[in-house]
C-alpha cells in the first residue's frame, strides 16, 4: 500500500523529461482555473449572477486577509497569494474524483510550490524597497548572521514543500487503513475529513506564503511608519 502511495505513474517520456500522473492533472488544473478565471472576468454585470457574486466574495475574503497581514501591499500581492491559494484548494480536492491523485501528494509538485514562494518573497522585497536596501538587511543587526540568515531562507522552504506533502500523504494513508478495517461503511466521514483537511493545508500553505512576503518587506513598512511617526 505504501509502495503504490509513494510511486507516482508515468504517463510518457519525452527524452529524459518524465511526465507524472501530478504534473499532467497540475497542468490541466491550471488550465481550468485560467479559463475559469477569464469566464468570470469577461463579462462583469451590473446586477451579478450567483457565480459572479459567489468569485467576488472568494476573492473579497481572500484580499481581507491580506490586508489583515499587509495592508499597505495588498494590491500587489493579491494576485499571487489569490492564484496560489486557488490552485491549492482545487489541487487538494481533485483527489476526491475516482482515477485521480492529489498534484500535492507528490513531493516535485510542493517542491516547485516552495521554490515559486521563495523567489516570490525576494521579488516582492526587492521590488517594495530596491535590491541594495533588501539585501542589507541580511547583514542586520550583525553581519556574523549572514549564514543563519540564509539557513533560514532555505529550511522554511524545505519545511513549506515537505509539510504539505506530508500532511495530504498521510491524509490518503489514514483514509485507506480506514477503509481496509471498515470497509465502505464510513465512506461520509472518510469524505468529510478528505474535505476539511484540503481546505486547512491549503490555508495554512498560503497563509505561511503571505507570512514570508510580508517578512520580505517588513524593513520598508518599518521605514514607512517611521516616517509617519515623525
Amino acid at each position: 500500500m505504501q509502495d503504490a502511495l509513494l510511486t507516482q505513474e508515468i504517463f510518457f517520456q519525452l527524452g529524459p523529461l518524465t511526465f507524472s500522473q501530478s504534473l499532467i492533472t497540475s497542468l490541466i488544473l491550471t488550465v481550468l482555473l485560467v479559463l475559469l478565471a477569464m469566464s468570470v472576468t469577461h463579462d462583469v454585470l451590473l446586477k451579478p449572477s450567483r457565480f459572479q457574486s459567489a468569485a467576488e466574495g472568494i476573492v473579497g475574503t481572500i484580499e481581507n486577509a491580506i490586508t489583515e497581514v499587509l495592508p499597505q501591499y495588498s494590491k500587489q500581492v493579491l494576485p499571487f497569494i489569490a492564484t496560489l491559494w486557488l490552485f491549492l484548494v482545487f489541487a487538494n480536492l481533485v483527489g476526491l474524483i475516482p482515477g485521480l491523485q492529489s498534484p500535492t501528494r507528490d513531493l516535485s509538485i510542493t517542491a516547485a510550490l516552495a521554490v515559486l514562494v521563495f523567489f516570490s518573497v525576494h521579488w516582492f522585497g526587492i521590488r517594495s524597497q530596491g535590491l541594495k536596501n533588501y539585501l542589507r538587511h541580511y547583514l542586520k543587526p550583525n553581519p556574523l548572521l549572514l549564514p543563519f540568515h540564509l539557513t533560514s531562507e532555505i529550511t522554511r522552504t524545505v519545511a513549506l514543500a515537505i509539510r504539505l506533502f506530508g500532511n495530504m500523504m498521510s491524509l490518503e494513508i489514514a483514509a485507506l487503513l480506514v477503509l481496509l478495517v471498515a470497509g465502505f461503511l464510513a465512506p461520509v466521514p472518510i469524505l468529510m475529513l478528505h474535505i476539511i483537511e484540503a481546505l486547512v493545508q491549503a490555508y495554512i500553505f498560503g497563509m505561511l506564503a503571505l507570512v514570508y512576503v510580508a517578512s520580505g518587506i517588513q524593513t520598508q513598512l518599518v521605514k514607512q511608519q517611521r516616517n509617519d511617526n515623525v
